[in-house]
């Protein structure tokens, strides 16, 4: 599924909801706790329960790999019940050599084949190029994150940056010309297009979602953070969407955690619903 056929399904459902198939065993409801069967059960019940409401699913490659053999098995389970009528995304984070992409490229696109993934674009073009190179596939990377760590680099102002240089760029504290995430953003969006390109930026980054739209106008922002993490829905919404909407949100642990009792999935949906609602509103401002 392209960008563009995203747009359609969002038009359709007046939805924009991604929910979050972060599994953790630890959290799922007490009656399928310990049990061999209890993470595909209860992911196809938050599935059947949100379908309605949403227009994709993520899917935290880690709590299934930190499960091993069993864990990816459930994670390709899970990710062939979903129906094509809803874009996939693998949230894993990838990004390292080009041959080394290329084969994180083939796992999540062809040997389990999502129609997304998140890459990470700390190494360069080199690294992300792979993914970019699939017909009918997305790339979304990494552009501005909402935990603390993002201070570390992301905030980072540059000093003195010179596009014809292909070192570095001097790196400095002080208030002067941009800050590294948008060089990121900038260099980044000349490597695809608005079709196979998205880009995360955290919900509690609200403020800065004007900012990142005047550098990529037309790409797709995939926003997490929304509900368990804090993040306004109202203000992502303001400030993230664009003249084909071009946002996606995705909400967690505040849908499928929603509850612990044998209800989960009935308390999943209305949590779901209640987002589609919120954004249907949205959509009919524009």
């Amino acid at each position: 599924m392209t960008a563009s056929s995203l747009t359609d399904q969002i038009v359709l459902k007046q939805s924009y909801l991604c929910v979050g198939l972060d599994s953790d065993i630890t959290k799922l409801p007490v009656h399928l706790r310990g049990k061999p069967d209890g993470v595909i059960r209860f992911n196809k019940a938050i599935i059947d329960a949100t379908l309605p409401y949403c227009v994709s699913y993520k899917i935290n490659t880690a709590f299934y790999e930190s499960q091993g053999l069993k864990g990816w098995e459930i994670m390709k389970e899970t990710l062939d019940y979903i129906p094509p009528t809803h874009f996939t995304i693998a949230d894993a984070k990838r990004g390292d050599i080009g041959n080394t992409s290329t084969q994180y490229a083939k796992a999540f696109f062809e040997a389990l084949n999502f129609d997304a993934i998140t890459v990470a674009p700390y190494m360069g073009e080199d690294s992300i190029r792979p993914f970019l190179e699939y017909d009918n596939k997305v790339t979304i990377v990494l552009g501005l994150t909402s935990n603390i760590g993002s201070n570390d680099f992301q905030q980072l102002l540059l000093e003195e940056y010179d596009e014809s240089l292909t070192m570095v760029p001097h790196i400095t504290q002080g208030s002067v010309e941009k800050r590294l995430y948008e060089h990121v953003l900038e260099r980044v969006s000349t490597w695809g297009t608005k079709d196979n390109l998205m880009f995360v930026v955290g919900a509690t980054q609200a403020t800065e979602l004007e900012r990142i739209r005047n550098i990529v106008p037309d790409n797709f922002l995939l926003v997490p953070g929304v509900g368990a993490q804090g993040g306004s829905l109202k203000d992502v919404s303001r400030y993230g969407l664009n003249k084909n909407i071009g946002l996606l949100v995705n909400a967690s642990r505040a849908i499928i955690f929603a509850s612990e009792a044998e209800d989960f999935a009935i308390q999943a949906a209305n949590v779901a619903e209640s987002y589609q609602k919120e954004m249907a509103g949205y959509l009919q401002m524009m």
